[in-house]
């Protein structure tokens, strides 16, 4: 599958599965870097299985810094970042953050020129980032003292996706195909994680057996998401995989109502419209650029 608008589809659903996933699990007591960890170790072994199967990439130097830098700013951190504030400020808003990715993505595609969008584009995601703000701003109004930092927090999420998004492309090793990159990086995340996770609170898996269907769930997300996500990168370069936020939030904050009784004020609501418009622009820019 070569198409970017059903790869941008099917990555950002199984993307946007992960907040409402990562809000149950951590409120079954799983420490967020384990659950993390469990992300990257199954859809790591699944992606290599599939590359084994199916993919005829050869080996290539500069692998292994690759997936390390990756890993890091793709995985490891944002992660982590993402299951710690979910508790505190809810899947769906976590996602809406997640969402702002383009942003960053777009300013460092345009500074290095990594296939930076073009001016339509660039309205649309600039309409985005005005509903973000928007819903931060009536976000924390609602907030008591002190717990506005979790936003904070959660804003970090972002950028570092938005530098892991252009590095990836900057940086995508000559001739290695995107399933062995996509196993790679996920695996080269684990080891940091499981660190974290034991300096964290220490490598108690009994949550884990006590929710075997969550943990069931979340590894079909996260293997049908790196399956499609480094073919995504490729084919459609750095700003266009960014959009994954954007079907994401959308995945996050239906879910998020629907099923786990999270409730925003009209102004959040009025935030998502902003968002949803600047989504509806980006998108047919990229329509019209595939068209000319």
């Amino acid at each position: 599958m070569n198409k970017p608008l059903a790869l941008l589809l099917v990555t950002g659903l199984a993307f946007g599965g992960n907040f409402p996933l990562g809000k149950l699990a951590v409120g079954s007591g799983i420490s967020p870097a384990l659950w993390a960890t469990v992300i990257c170790l199954g859809a790591g072994l699944s992606v290599l299985i599939a590359a084994v199967l199916f993919e005829r990439s050869p080996s290539v130097p500069g692998i292994g810094r690759y997936a390390i830098v990756s890993s890091t700013l793709s995985n490891v951190i944002p992660l982590v970042l993402t299951f710690t504030v979910i508790p505190h400020i809810g899947s769906g808003l976590t996602a809406m953050l997640v969402a702002t990715s383009p942003v960053t993505t777009a300013l460092l595609s345009m500074l290095l020129k990594v296939r930076p969008p073009g001016p339509l584009g660039l309205a649309g995601i600039a309409v985005g980032l005005l509903g973000a703000v928007i819903i931060i701003l009536a976000r924390s109004v609602s907030f008591p003292e002190g717990e506005a930092r979790w936003l904070v927090l959660a804003a970090l999420i972002p950028v570092c996706l938005g530098i892991g998004n252009v590095y990836r492309s900057f940086a995508w090793p000559r001739g290695a195909g995107p399933m062995r990159l996509g196993a790679t990086v996920n695996l080269a995340a684990v080891p940091p994680l499981l660190l974290i996770a034991f300096l964290w609170g220490g490598l108690d898996l009994s949550p884990l057996i006590e929710v075997p269907g969550l943990v069931a769930a979340q590894l079909a997300a996260a293997t049908v998401m790196y399956l499609t996500f480094f073919r995504l990168q490729a084919v459609g370069g750095p700003t266009y995989l960014s959009q994954i936020g954007y079907v994401g939030a959308a995945v996050g904050v239906a879910i998020g109502v629907a099923f786990l009784g999270e409730r925003y004020p009209p102004m959040v609501w009025a935030g998502i419209a902003v968002v949803a418009a600047g989504i509806a622009l980006t998108t047919f820019a990229q329509v019209r650029a595939a068209k000319g």
